[in-house]
């Protein structure tokens, strides 16, 4: 879990509520008057303030948006100095991230890109809210990871006039990555080898959900995530469908790297109902098939292989077994 405490988001989405009407659920951020949207909104030194929102503006959703439409207008982004205060300026970020799933997706870009146009107001705040960006939403660890909330940003920084090549060079990588293997795409193919020599395509496989898990032998995290999905109880009841005549569920470990003596010794640790393969000429690492920021990465296919879930948890999976049919 992230380091710094959430506990001033719980008091953003209480103040979000305090004049929220329960029976209204149309959104009224275009019935608020013109003067009450340029309410003075003064810059607050060496410290971040929230926006005040109009209190004519009542409905929870409305005030949503206006918040994260709002949210750094009392910062001052000129003063590189507060990139050295992550209490400040880090907090106030992981909040503002936290509030983004409140509203509508093009809310949440509008407001991306309206974040990064005011950081232009400091080439060292603009640089230093690129690897906030880069840290919470791609981050492997993080938990606030989101590459759709991502995209937009990028695209602002790879056009970069302020970044430096080198910066920009590994925005355009990440942007690379993050566009393969998106949710509701097809994944991308690749061939996998088998203990006996024998290689297949992963396309080739007939099950109507495959978990994919790029892993390598002796990763203590490997064996954890292993061992939790042999002994899940969701999972354990979809393999219990399979039959000679379907396949509910398939799981295909693939060991992307080249040693491939230390992958066979670890196999008799390795649940017998799992397809164990290796990438014989680690063509996903050489063609950047897939983004495997951290090993274990999971991903959850369905039987046309369109992308469920990319690069998610153990929790997420189990989640989406347990939900009925």
């Amino acid at each position: 879990m992230n380091q710094y405490s959430l506990k001033s988001f719980f008091v953003l989405t209480a103040f979000l509520m305090i004049y929220a009407c329960s029976s209204s659920k149309k959104a009224q951020i275009d019935t608020i008057g013109e003067d009450s949207l340029k309410r003075e909104q003064s810059i607050v030194p060496d410290t971040f303030v929230l926006p005040y929102i109009p209190e004519e503006m009542t409905n929870s959703d409305a005030r949503a948006v206006y918040l994260v439409m709002h949210y750094w207008d009392r910062f001052d982004f000129s003063d590189e100095k507060l990139t050295l205060r992550p209490e400040i300026t880090e907090q106030a970020f992981v909040d503002y991230i936290n509030i983004l799933s409140y509203v509508p997706f093009d809310r949440t870009k509008e407001s991306l890109n309206h974040t990064l146009r005011k950081a232009e107001a400091n080439n060292t705040m603009y640089t230093y809210f690129g690897t906030l960006f880069d840290k919470y939403f791609y981050g492997a660890n993080s938990p606030f990871r989101n590459e759709e909330f991502y995209i937009p940003v990028l695209q602002e920084l790879v056009n970069s006039e302020i970044l430096s090549e080198t910066d920009k060079s590994r925005y355009r990588f990440q942007f690379e990555m993050v566009m393969k293997n998106r949710v509701g795409e097809t994944a991308n193919d690749f061939a996998y080898t088998l203990a006996s020599g024998e290689s297949q395509r992963m396309h080739s496989i007939k099950s109507e959900y495959l978990v994919l898990m790029f892993s390598n032998p002796g990763c203590s995290t490997c064996a954890s995530v292993t061992d939790v999905l042999t002994k899940s109880v969701t999972l354990n009841k979809a393999f219990s469908m399979n039959s000679p005549t379907r396949t509910m569920i398939t799981v295909l470990t693939v060991y992307p790297d080249a040693d491939i003596d230390e992958w066979r010794s670890y196999l008799p640790q390795m649940p017998a109902n799992w397809i164990h393969s290796y990438d014989k000429e680690t063509t996903i690492t050489k063609q950047k098939l897939y983004d495997i920021k951290a090993i274990p990465t999971l991903y959850l296919l369905d039987k046309d292989k369109k992308v469920i879930l990319k690069d998610t948890s153990i929790e997420a999976i189990e989640s989406f077994f347990a939900k009925p049919n």
